[in-house]
């Protein structure tokens, strides 16, 4: 487990949605008043879906933002299956965020192409303003899996035995994803508790190899916690949904950048 980590307990998805697209629209703020823009990585699920529908109504300055993927699928560029398609019919298509700083993953040309292509868009984009990750039930993130090997150097890796479908697909390696001032993961849905369990006791998963410079963020169902009356573990632990939030804030307004 992340030795820098902070865990926030909520009793719903609902209210998980809802703090995670405050912490973005603030991060939001900051980063464009320090640095002229904000650089946020997406995921894809129905959380994060979520979230994008929040922040389809939100005020912001639109303009300043700047789009990536964290991962895509192998699929036809219009295909309901692919992140991208998710994220525009909930977020994207509904703002006025400018077309030529959405970066979508064009895996549509093939796997090693699109994984080349992107490549130096995020070697230009690094350090993110914002990461958001979901964690799957066998501890993957993105689309890193546990037992694949990758090259170390790369930003971006092409994946060609996924074991979920579809078996292709490209991915941001955890360097790339952990070169970020905010990491955020969502984790509600499925069946997490026993990989949440691997995950606190520090085994070696994807989602474990995720280790920014500052701490991250998991917005997490209660259910799914384990460790809520041990103190001695290195995380921090919120047990409020409203002084978990805050904290945050305090926390990410004192951040350097």
């Amino acid at each position: 487990m992340q030795e820098n980590s902070r865990w926030h307990a909520f009793e719903n998805a609902d209210q998980i949605a809802v703090a995670a697209c405050q912490q973005i629209l603030n991060a939001a703020k900051r980063a464009i008043a320090n640095h002229g823009m904000f650089k946020l990585v997406l995921a894809g699920g129905k959380t994060p879906e979520h979230v994008y529908q929040l922040l389809s109504q939100a005020d912001t300055n639109w303009s300043k933002w700047v789009i990536y993927y964290g991962d895509e699928r192998s699929l036809p560029a219009d295909h309901p299956d692919r992140n991208s398609v998710m994220a525009s019919q909930a977020l994207l298509s509904k703002v006025s965020i400018p077309a030529e700083q959405i970066h979508t993953m064009p895996t549509e040309i093939g796997t090693e192409l699109a994984a080349a292509f992107y490549q130096p868009l995020v070697a230009a984009a690094l350090p993110f303003d914002l990461v958001l990750l979901g964690v799957g039930e066998d501890g993957h993130t993105a689309s890193l899996f546990p037992e694949h090997q990758h090259d170390q150097g790369e930003l971006v890796h092409a994946v060609y035995n996924s074991p979920k479908p579809p078996q292709e697909r490209i991915t941001l390696s955890s360097a790339a994803l952990s070169t970020s001032h905010e990491v955020i993961f969502l984790i509600a849905g499925g069946n997490k508790q026993e990989v949440v369990k691997h995950w606190q006791q520090g085994a070696d998963l994807p989602v474990a190899r995720i280790q920014p410079e500052n701490p991250i963020d998991i917005y997490i169902l209660r259910e799914y916690l384990q460790f809520e009356t041990r103190p001695d573990l290195p995380s921090a632990y919120c047990g409020q949904s409203g002084h978990a939030l805050d904290s945050v804030n305090q926390h990410r307004d004192n951040m350097p950048r």
